[in-house]
């Protein structure tokens, strides 16, 4: 029973394991299957070895087309022997490193195709079992396009670093990560000195700019541009110039935006000559305008000149036939008045338009001012002040003096208005030069020598919008009932008429200065002397720091300090000279400062610098005579101070006054 039993449980024994290899050989099978179909659909080269012999034993598809050999090319030869391997495994002895290695890896091995075209591929070899067989298994990737791809890289790199434009790459919370030679040369600062570091914070900015293109390429994922200047950034100072600055966004491979690139281009120049374009175009059109109206004004005026002779005319005809005593002779007289108050406006047009008859002749600008003088009270007023401040020696001038008058009536006037109360008017003169320097910074001025006349106040000033038309025939400020909007007007055609030119000074709250330049006269016989320029003793060595809010100015002022020999430390703010005055370690030995600016007045600002500069010597400077300036309580008497504008010569001779005095 035993023996009948054994076999039965032999046979029982058997039949429990064939499905068990029946499942083994089928998964087997199934994951040589799986193995086939990668091999043959791997988009790399697939090269099969037999590990002992180093016999080829299997090829993919991939490699047979990469290389344009056939299958048969490869089967059953030694890897050595086909050849385009090269440095991998030119021979036996290479093939015998590789087997004991077991693993190679060669990032950029040069091969070639069937036809000779030359690719670059990454190798790699691994020894692994199969089928209880040790094989070497080489993996053989086309690199080319991607090897191409990091030399594109490479070379734009290398464009974007040597590259005048300045570049920098911030990551996204603004940190500078990368910066060019261009933005090392432009900051004076080292890639270790920036990184991490805020973009303005290395530009000594307080705060991102306005319209800050980096951050709106960051948040956006879109280019952006804007162009920074102090005209649209509240904390942009004149010395860092004008910029257009661009920004592309930077993303990872999913796209996400990490930085952006920034690029910046100093416009500094084209700026600067796209405003003296318009500056000089705006210069045109106004000429033009005021040309066209006085055209206009000039040939109403003469034919209503003409009609209102007729009207006066036959009125005080018909006034010697009316008795005084009857009604209608009250009437006759209203429209003789009213003719009269007519005439004086046509006269006022005729000299705008600079048609008015006049004869000139050659007279002492101060004796016609004086014969006018108590006229002048009279019309102003007891409340208010009339200074009279003439320059002795004053140069001859050729005009009308019934100009004089009407120049002086109406700018009177103009002050009067401007006073409420109690107030004080100014009328100065004094000779002056004015070089090309400070002509090629003002509209009509031409260089010559010159009487200037100032009538100044201490009203209620003007602002930007309204100084650019207060020579408009008719513009007035004043209620309908108080002018006609003539009076500059008139003022104005009758200094072109005579080839001089105007400048105005005036702001809010701080009153005005006219400036009125008249051509010094010289008769033929009688040359003028020549301007004694500065002897070498003469010039500067000293530093000088120069505070001046009005671009065109501080630019203009520069360079004749610096012609003058001086060394100028620059600033446009009040603010910017304190930082300047705090950082400069040498010594500083005059401050010419602007009086009337917007953060701070030059006289507060030089108590600020002398309370830690004591020795510092202080040269004031404005548009407004000095009288104006020391109202206000900005000025103390007897301060250095110069009126603008002036010439080189007045501005080095005022400097040396204040240095040596």
């Amino acid at each position: 029973m035993g023996t009948s039993q054994k076999p039965n449980s032999d046979a029982e024994h058997r039949h429990e394991e064939r499905p068990e290899e029946a499942g083994n050989q089928e998964a087997l099978r199934a994951s040589e299957l799986r193995y086939r179909r990668l091999f043959e659909s791997s988009r790399d080269g697939i090269l099969i070895l037999d590990a002992t012999t180093g016999v080829v034993v299997d090829v993919n598809p991939f490699l047979v087309n990469l290389l344009g050999y056939s299958r048969e090319f490869f089967l059953t030869k030694k890897v050595w022997e086909l050849g385009f391997l090269g440095d991998a495994i030119a021979n036996e002895d290479m093939f015998r490193k590789l087997q004991a290695k077991g693993y190679i890896r060669y990032e950029d091995l040069p091969l070639e195709t069937s036809d000779g075209l030359p690719i670059e591929v990454e190798f790699i070899s691994n020894v692994y079992l199969a089928n209880e067989q040790r094989v070497i298994q080489c993996n053989i990737r086309e690199i080319t396009e991607r090897k191409q791809e990091k030399e594109q890289i490479r070379f734009q790199a290398d464009i974007i670093e040597n590259s005048p434009v300045i570049t920098a790459y911030h990551d996204k919370n603004l940190n500078v990560v990368w910066i060019n030679k261009a933005y090392q040369k432009a900051t004076g600062l080292n890639l270790e000195e920036v990184r991490g570091k805020k973009c303005y914070q290395i530009w000594n900015l307080s705060k991102p700019c306005r319209g800050c293109p980096v951050i709106t390429a960051i948040e956006t994922g879109e280019n952006a541009s804007n162009e920074l200047t102090p005209d649209n950034q509240d904390h942009w100072p004149e010395s860092q110039g004008y910029w257009l600055c661009q920004a592309v966004p930077f993303r990872d491979k999913q796209g996400t935006v990490i930085g952006a690139l920034e690029f910046a281009v100093d416009i500094t120049e084209r700026k600067k000559s796209e405003e003296a374009r318009e500056k000089l175009q705006a210069q045109l059109n106004q000429a033009q305008k005021m040309e066209s109206v006085g055209r206009l004004a000039g040939g109403v005026a003469h034919d209503f000149n003409n009609m209102l002779g007729i009207v006066l005319g036959y009125t005080e005809l018909a006034l010697e036939r009316v008795g005084s005593d009857e009604s209608l002779h009250a009437d006759l007289e209203e429209i003789r008045k009213a003719a009269h108050r007519s005439a004086d406006l046509t006269r006022q047009l005729l000299a705008f338009a600079r048609k008015q008859t006049i004869a000139p002749k050659v007279l002492d600008l101060n004796a016609a001012v004086e014969d006018m003088l108590n006229m002048l009270r009279q019309l102003i007023g007891e409340d208010i002040n009339l200074v009279w401040k003439p320059d002795r020696g004053l140069w001859p001038v050729n005009m009308d003096p019934a100009q004089i008058d009407q120049v002086m009536v109406n700018l009177c006037i103009n002050a009067r208005d401007a006073i409420t109360g109690v107030g004080r008017i100014v009328v100065e003169t004094r000779n002056t030069t004015v070089d090309e320097a400070y002509s090629a910074q003002q509209a009509g001025f031409t260089p010559g020598e010159y009487v200037m006349l100032t009538v100044s106040d201490d009203g209620c000033g003007m602002d930007a919008e309204t100084l650019l038309s207060i020579f408009d025939p008719f513009f007035t400020t004043k209620e309908a009932s108080s002018g006609t909007g003539l009076g500059l007007a008139t003022v104005y055609g009758i200094v072109n008429q005579n080839n001089g030119f105007i400048n105005v000074y005036s702001e809010p709250g701080q009153g005005t200065a006219f400036n009125i330049y008249l051509p010094r006269y010289a008769a033929k016989t009688e040359p003028l002397p020549k301007q004694v320029p500065l002897q070498t003793k003469e010039l500067g060595h000293e530093t000088i720091l120069l505070v001046e809010d009005e671009p065109a100015i501080l630019k203009m002022t520069t360079i004749m300090l610096e012609r003058h020999g001086y060394t100028v430390l620059k600033a446009s703010t009040p603010g910017e000279a304190m930082r300047m005055a705090r950082e400069y370690t040498g010594r500083i030995d005059l401050l010419l400062t602007d009086v009337i600016m917007p953060e701070m007045n030059g006289r507060n600002l030089a108590k600020n610098l002398v309370s830690n500069r004591p020795s510092l010597k202080c040269l004031f400077m404005s548009g407004y005579p000095a009288n104006i300036i020391t109202k206000h309580g900005v000025l103390n008497e007897g301060e250095h101070f110069i009126q603008k504008p002036f010439s080189v010569n007045d501005l080095g001779m005022k400097l040396r006054e204040a240095l040596e005095g």
